[in-house]
């Protein structure tokens, strides 16, 4: 390879692997979100910020394919997520804040019935399995009921689920919630881990956390984009708290 085409394959811009396209949706004359755009590329860690009742929910569900956008148009490592969903779900790992954990099963039985859903072969789904329960730390409670977990145990069971067939994409909602403060330092080195090869859409109401893991910020607020930027550049005069403050304050009642 010469000089020339050595120099334009290192400034190539990495791949887009999230995209959202003026999404909408519209619930009758209630707005949950308009005109969302921002596009989150491989290998990066982006915190996904806004109040309540912001428009974060609605948004990760259509990047996911949960919801149809009444407007706009979302991607995931290229697919369509409205017309081309499952070619898009096969590049991504979604961990919901309140994850559909079955209380009944054990994480071994959880993600050989994941595996199965997914269609994973026998050595391929052994070796994922290994490797998820190594990542998450769940081999002491591998063959133990779900239901029988603490709040930060069962987390780590749905991260696994997440990654268990080794997803491009990984959107995450509240993945730290309920966990001790040993507990989230081992979820923060974990996902920086995984952000090193992967992409990482993380919504979050602990600002702390944002700035340990976070390099970029994307900000809704009335179902409407208010920043997309450096995590640096928004605390940079203020802190981050305050600038939140700023950016997601109620609006005035019209007259």
């Amino acid at each position: 390879m010469n000089e020339a085409a050595q120099a334009a394959t290192s400034t190539k811009a990495a791949p887009a692997m999230i995209e959202a396209i003026g999404l909408s949706k519209f619930y009758g004359i209630f707005t949950a979100i308009r005109d969302v755009s921002f596009t989150v590329q491989q290998g990066e860690l982006v915190a996904f910020l806004g109040p309540n009742g912001a428009g974060k929910s609605t948004t990760m569900k259509i990047l996911t394919g949960y919801l149809s956008p009444s407007e706009g148009v979302a991607r995931i490592a290229g697919h369509d997520m409205n017309s081309d969903r499952i070619a898009g779900s096969a590049h991504l790992g979604y961990l919901p804040e309140n994850g559909p954990l079955y209380p009944d099963m054990t994480p071994s039985s959880l993600l050989n019935f994941f595996a199965d859903a997914r269609g994973m072969d026998k050595a391929y789904r052994a070796e994922r399995i290994e490797a998820v329960v190594d990542i998450c730390q769940l081999g002491s409670v591998f063959h133990k009921p779900i239901g029988k977990l603490s709040k930060g145990y069962r987390q780590r069971v749905g991260m696994a689920q997440a990654l268990l067939h080794e997803p491009d994409v990984l959107i995450m909602d509240e993945p730290t919630a309920g966990l001790d403060p040993n507990q989230i330092r081992e979820v923060r080195s974990t996902m920086r881990r995984i952000a090193e090869e992967k992409t990482i859409l993380l919504s979050t109401h602990i600002l702390q956390e944002v700035e340990a893991m976070a390099s970029r910020v994307i900000m809704v607020h009335e179902g409407r984009l208010v920043y997309d930027g450096p995590v640096k550049e928004l605390a940079k005069d203020e802190g981050l708290e305050a600038a939140f403050a700023r950016l997601t304050k109620a609006s005035a009642p019209a007259a």
